[in-house]
């Protein structure tokens, strides 16, 4: 398994390995010992499986504040996604500025989002199925959201307005300026 860091060196790329023959393949795609090794030391509560028919198909971008926070281990068992991590902690040296990485069944690749960034994902194949592992469960009176399309972080989505496939909610969240302090760095003690 290789980890390494991104742009924002708090969000990590998992490479897992995987071995394969005539039958298929096998790989680990979770490693407690080897995360943490990498800075990841987190202790997962829930998993959780999406499934999107249709290309183009945004969700998020979705947090969760404290003290309900969650932390994310994500992968794409069938399809692909473009990933996007906003950090929305003020004070970070990188407040503001996000990650979009490609994950796909196909590269076999994981993303770790840890707290105080805004998530979100587009499908850009058909019938993609994510994975993902969170810190903490499910809260809906702790979940709040970031607008996918605020042009003050410029993510570069591959679909326009018209073809973007989002709910309801998604399509009413604030924008970067409009966000309330949810998280500040460094993180405050617990």
């Amino acid at each position: 398994m290789r980890i390494v860091d991104t742009e924002i060196p708090d969000v990590k790329l998992v490479h897992p390995d995987r071995r394969g023959d005539a039958r298929g393949f096998f790989s680990e795609v979770f490693r407690k010992d080897l995360l943490a090794a990498a800075g990841i030391d987190a202790e997962f509560v829930q998993d959780n499986h999406s499934f999107s028919a249709t290309r183009g198909t945004i969700r998020g971008l979705h947090f969760q504040a404290g003290p309900r926070a969650q932390a994310k281990l994500l992968r794409v068992a069938r399809g692909a996604i473009l990933d996007v991590a906003v950090d929305i902690r003020r004070g970070s040296p990188t407040y503001g500025r996000h990650v979009a990485v490609t994950l796909s069944a196909r590269e076999w690749n994981q993303i770790w989002i840890p707290v105080g960034f805004a998530h979100g994902f587009c499908t850009v194949e058909p019938d993609t199925e994510v994975l993902y592992k969170v810190t903490d469960y499910y809260s809906p009176e702790h979940d709040f959201g970031l607008l996918w399309n605020d042009p003050a972080i410029g993510i570069r989505w591959p679909v326009g307005p018209d073809e973007a496939v989002l709910s309801d909610k998604d399509r009413r969240h604030p924008t970067l300026a409009e966000l309330p302090a949810y998280f500040s760095y460094p993180a405050e003690a617990a």
